[in-house]
């Protein structure tokens, strides 16, 4: 018996590494030739929306109310954030909130009214006030990294689908985005100087549903002062 234990524990790990293996390599996108519809997101029942308390910006006159889920599975409620304390679905520094967020909801200061940043299916993971470009041009705008579509048509927004880059004032108007479907967001950087916002893409040269070395990057720039945040792409190499 002591002779096949190692046996054994060997074939485990092998099991195991072999799944996480399978999971990890889990396609970020996956093509369907016979229609180019937007892949329809399943809502789960399961999850509560709940809103943490509001974000002011400094110099803004806007209340962001960051809005996730919990889950009501079984007893009680648990929190989904990544901490798995108490009911917080973000975090928020350096004007910056951060998580796996359903939406964003705005709000005047001394006004009743809130309102959705958009109506549409998204998982939203960052959202940026661009303070600096605000304090220069008198203009205050929100940057987001977020997924917009289950591009591995697994059913559901999550971590796996593909990043896009959206912008909008600060008030959550002109939502508005940059990138191109089916392009992942890889980074993006403010030329104060310039008042011009570059970012890079990723797309999946040889349709394989994964971004590897050989797949091209686009490099883009928008004028954001510009009044329709026009995207112009750019060749540095």
């Amino acid at each position: 018996m002591k002779k096949i234990l190692p046996y054994i524990s060997a074939m485990l790990v092998v099991f195991f590494v072999s799944c996480k293996k399978q999971e990890e390599e889990k396609p970020k996108v996956i093509y369907d030739a016979t229609s180019k519809a937007k892949p329809e997101v399943t809502a789960d029942t399961n999850q509560i929306l709940i809103a943490d308390l509001p974000v002011n910006m400094e110099g803004t006159s806007y209340l962001i109310h960051p809005i996730g889920v919990v889950s009501g599975k079984g007893k009680g409620l648990k929190s989904s954030s990544d901490s798995g304390e108490g009911f917080t679905v973000s975090n928020y520094g350096e004007y910056q909130i951060t998580g796996y967020l359903k939406n964003l909801k705005f709000q005047e200061i001394g006004k009743d009214t809130i309102y959705s940043l958009t109506d549409k299916p998204v998982l939203i993971e960052t959202a940026t006030y661009l303070k600096t470009f605000a304090d220069k041009t008198k203009q205050q705008l929100m940057l987001y990294s977020l997924a917009d579509m289950d591009t591995n048509k697994d059913g559901k927004l999550d971590s796996n689908d593909i990043k896009s880059l959206y912008v909008s004032t600060v008030s959550g108007q002109k939502f508005t985005k940059l990138s191109a479907d089916f392009q992942e967001l890889v980074d993006w950087k403010i030329i104060e100087s310039k008042n011009l916002l570059y970012f890079r893409t990723i797309g999946d040269a040889n349709k394989n549903g994964e971004f590897e070395t050989n797949d091209f990057v686009h490099y883009y720039f928008v004028n954001l002062l510009d009044k329709d945040w026009k995207v112009q792409e750019y060749k540095p190499i």
